[in-house]
């Protein structure tokens, strides 16, 4: 029986207590969906800096015999080292996003632990 005025049940629930419970559970494993698409993302970026800085390395194993050479292998030793910092950056991230996209799925079975 409710209270017509307010639309209460007796004890001052509304009797949607589970469907708010149910839906915050379907939002949160969406949530945690998504956060799992982020991290493929990431870790599909990592691939493509591998790929590159590999590509960095077979330029500096040839021979380069002029000044002109030289510099570009230099130059290519720069972007390198700069390239592996960004690639440790990234995997960072990518371990944070992995422990993020957990916490999410671990909130979503819990109705008490909201994201």
């Amino acid at each position: 029986m409710t209270d017509e005025k307010f639309g209460r049940y007796p004890g001052g629930g509304t009797g949607m207590g589970s469907d708010v419970t149910a839906a915050d559970m379907a939002a949160c494993m969406s949530r945690g969906y998504e956060v799992q698409q982020l991290a493929a993302r990431v870790d599909l970026c990592l691939g493509r800096v591998e790929k590159v800085l590999g590509g960095f390395r077979e330029i500096q194993l040839l021979d380069w015999q002029s000044p002109a050479g030289r510099a570009y292998r230099n130059s290519v030793a720069l972007q390198e080292v700069a390239l592996g910092r960004a690639r440790v950056r990234l995997e960072d991230a990518l371990a944070s996003v992995k422990r993020h996209a957990q916490s999410v799925g671990t909130s979503a079975g819990n109705p008490a632990g909201r994201y």
